[in-house]
């Protein structure tokens, strides 16, 4: 399937076309139209014109160009005719499907896949020391293993050769060139090493931050989402804040914390955090981790779904399986459906239908339902008491005194090695117990204490 769009001739942007090559009978999350209407928002984020796309669908990827060989001659044709600057693949490519795919479509059209895009995203918004950190070393990962292409402009000095080194180097051009390869490959090899230092000093710095947030005893609740469901301009409405928030993906890269004062006068923290996006490339995730372990840390998450957009359910269900990858699904949370207010009368009564309990639909621009979001997390946090057995070892002396501190003991039992714990504790709570929910007794019981 193709198709080329009208050419905006009035604008100066670099033209782009789309590719989607997927395979038969593969168990996609989105349909091809809608994951090629991300990829193009994506590529509108970045700046670019989209004046064309192709799709596929292939049994298994061509070794050599990822697509068949017959879409190859006919995406050529047509980013020819559309005078495309950029290939854009919606999947990631291998180097060498990268390097064949350049060779075939000529030095003037460059062939970048989501993944590249996305990182090329997350450079441009990228504002803060620790933002650009990340991004950083999620480009020189992804870029190292694809070096090689950048040589080959070596084999077209040598002239054919002969012999039996054959034309691929050449006499006194094959050492060089792999000198120089070698030398990038440790160039950026030593300054991933670097990021990754400096990442880790963010790391500790934040762990401080949870540290003495917990000595605070205030439950952190963190935003998640897909990118652009609304996560900033929720924070704005909820905290009184003017954090930067748009209607573009991604907008929002770095981490926000603000104070949240609850009904009753109870005090929270509230962390907006990146976008969640379906393929999200796991150089980010790995760049990103220490970002992303604010979400383990959450006592509670708002799991924000734009309920105005039409792959909706598909976005929380995105949303869930990165939850799965960073061990945060068994966090307490709400399902919070943003922008109703875009919604007719007629489909706002059934809403929550298809989505995860508890789940409440509001609107951050005209604030109807914030008031009832306000008062769920409120119960949540501090009202609702759940019931849990916990068998923690004699060092998780900080556990054991916040389970005196701020839950209800009905039995300790005193073990060897662990100490039991039979109550019930605030809902906020929960995920820092979840390591030691349930396990077993080791040894004899000494004493129990009925409470």
């Amino acid at each position: 399937m193709s198709k080329i769009m009208v050419e905006n001739t009035t604008g100066k942007k670099e033209k782009a076309f789309l590719v989607s090559v997927t395979l038969r009978n593969s168990d996609q999350l989105f349909s091809v139209e809608d994951s090629l209407l991300e990829l193009e928002r994506l590529a509108q984020t970045a700046g670019l014109e989209i004046v064309g796309q192709l799709s596929q669908q292939i049994n298994k990827p061509n070794p050599m160009t990822f697509m068949g060989s017959g879409k190859v001659d006919e995406l050529k044709a047509l980013v020819e005719e559309t005078m495309s600057d950029i290939i854009i693949f919606d999947d990631e490519l291998n180097p060498r499907h990268q390097r064949e795919l350049n060779r075939i479509m000529g030095q003037n059209v460059r062939i970048i896949d989501r993944t590249s895009l996305i990182l090329d995203i997350f450079a441009q918004h990228a504002k803060t020391k620790e933002g650009m950190l990340q991004v950083e070393l999620a480009q020189y990962q992804y870029y190292l293993p694809r070096l090689t292409g950048a040589w080959t402009h070596l084999t077209r000095q040598s002239g054919g050769g002969g012999g039996r080194s054959g034309g691929v180097g050449g006499v006194g051009l094959r050492g060089p060139g792999e000198t120089q390869l070698e030398l990038d490959r440790r160039s950026i090899g030593k300054k991933i090493r670097y990021l990754n230092f400096e990442i880790d000093k963010i790391k500790k710095h934040r762990n401080l931050h949870r540290i003495n947030r917990k000595k605070n005893n205030l439950p952190n609740i963190i935003l998640i989402g897909y990118t652009n469901s609304g996560k900033s301009t929720i924070l704005n409405k909820l905290t009184n804040s003017n954090v930067y928030a748009a209607d573009q993906l991604f907008a929002t890269l770095d981490p926000t914390t603000r104070k949240l004062e609850l009904p009753g006068g109870y005090i929270s923290l509230l962390t907006d955090t990146v976008g969640f996006i379906e393929q999200l490339p796991t150089s980010l995730v790995a760049a990103f981790r220490a970002t992303l372990e604010e979400i383990a840390d959450a006592d509670l998450l708002l799991n924000i779904v734009d309920i105005s957009h039409p792959n909706a359910h598909d976005h929380e269900r995105s949303v869930q399986k990165t939850l799965e990858k960073l061990d945060s699904s068994n966090i307490p949370s709400i399902t919070v459906l943003n922008k109703i207010d875009k919604l007719t009368d007629n489909s706002i009564m059934n809403i929550t239908d298809g989505f995860s309990e508890p789940c409440i639909g509001i609107s951050a621009v005209s604030g109807k339902g914030i008031p009832e979001l306000l008062s769920l997390i409120r119960n949540i946090l501090f009202e609702t008491m759940v019931p849990i057995k916990v068998s923690l070892p004699y060092d998780q002396g900080y556990l054991i005194s916040l389970f005196h501190e701020s839950g209800q003991i009905e039995q300790i039992l005193n073990e060897r090695k662990f100490t039991t714990i039979i109550g019930r504790i605030p809902g906020r709570l929960v995920a820092q117990f979840q390591k030691w929910n349930e396990n077993e007794v080791d040894g004899d019981s000494v004493d129990v204490i009925n409470y």
